[in-house]
């Protein structure tokens, strides 16, 4: 079955589909929030895969000798474009709000992305039918993984073409999956703040070569994940659940500096910080609070809306049709 014979949608499914994909787009722009987590929350993540991996090369034959209407078929075109235009105004309005929240109030959003975090650990787990202590294992392995990543100290790294690349290629792959940040890897590579500011100023050179990467990245991993989905189920989402818990280290909304500062492409960032208690109890802590609960609350009421259409513990948003 073709990825374009899915479920026939309304007008209203697609612009529902758009605003998931908001949401999607919106995480991606935070360094320590995954696109991939939210498609997980809001149930569009199996056929977000199915629907990349349907840009095979028997799409590529089917377009180069005209055969459009076979190649419209083949491919899930309305479910990504409804979804990548969401994405897309996502980055374009919201990453300069994001830039300015996360500078003069990360306490703020680090708690609220917390508590969707934390809520989505649970949400993926009842997909589990039965957790065994192998499976256990496995979710502890993903969770120490992704606990020392995001760990790690931004490094300083050049901006040439080639580079950016490579940097939009391992970071798409990283947007995809659940729990591992594709902004934070790009912190990591020192290219956050430089393809942020690309956007905010439409510096379409940039962003060309960073999508290119991301393209030629994305084609080739999701089709690693579509099989792992397939042929190792349980075990991928044990490691899914697991890069999650060990996610919510860097989101932690309460850091404390130990290093100096570095300056990176014009910008100070913490050389090393480390997560702390809260200075001192007072309004900001509990609206803190306030603002993580709201997070999970989130999570949780899109969880109830699914099981009350009556989706299985395998049902849409994670089961893998071969």
């Amino acid at each position: 079955m073709s990825a374009a014979e899915g479920p026939r949608r309304s007008l209203r499914d697609y612009i529902i589909l758009g605003a998931k994909g908001f949401c999607m787009g919106a995480a991606d722009v935070v360094p320590g929030v995954s696109g991939g987590t939210m498609a997980f929350i809001l149930g569009i993540y199996t056929e977000l895969i199915g629907s990349i991996r349907s840009f095979d090369p028997r799409l590529v034959k089917l377009l180069i000798t005209f055969r459009i209407r076979e190649a419209v078929k083949h491919a899930s075109w309305p479910f990504l474009a409804a979804v990548g235009v969401g994405i897309l105004a996502a980055v374009f309005t919201l990453a300069r709000l994001l830039s300015w929240l996360l500078h003069n109030q990360p306490v703020f959003i680090w708690s609220f992305f917390f508590g969707l975090i934390l809520a989505s650990v649970f949400a993926v787990g009842r997909y589990q039918k039965r957790w065994t202590p192998g499976l256990l294992f496995w979710t502890g392995l993903g969770a120490i993984g992704t606990y020392f990543l995001v760990g790690l100290v931004p490094a300083d790294t050049p901006t040439s073409p080639w580079f950016l690349f490579i940097s939009g290629a391992v970071a798409i792959c990283a947007m995809i999956l659940p729990g591992i940040s594709g902004a934070f890897i790009l912190v990591l590579l020192g290219k956050y703040h430089y393809v942020l500011e690309a956007v905010n100023d439409r510096d379409l050179t940039v962003l060309v070569v960073v999508g290119a990467g991301a393209v030629v990245g994305l084609a080739g991993f999701v089709r690693l994940l579509h099989w792992l989905l397939n042929r190792c189920y349980d075990v991928t989402i044990a490691v899914l659940t697991g890069l999650m818990v060990g996610s919510l280290r860097k989101i932690w909304p309460w850091k404390e500096t130990v290093n100096d500062t570095v300056h990176l492409e014009g910008s100070a960032l913490s050389a090393y910080q480390c997560n702390a208690l809260p200075p001192r109890w007072d309004g900001e802590v509990l609206l803190a609070i306030v603002l993580a609960a709201a997070g999970f609350a989130v999570v949780m009421f899109l969880n109830a809306i699914s099981e009350h259409k009556g989706q299985s513990p395998k049902g849409p948003a994670l089961y893998v049709r071969k």
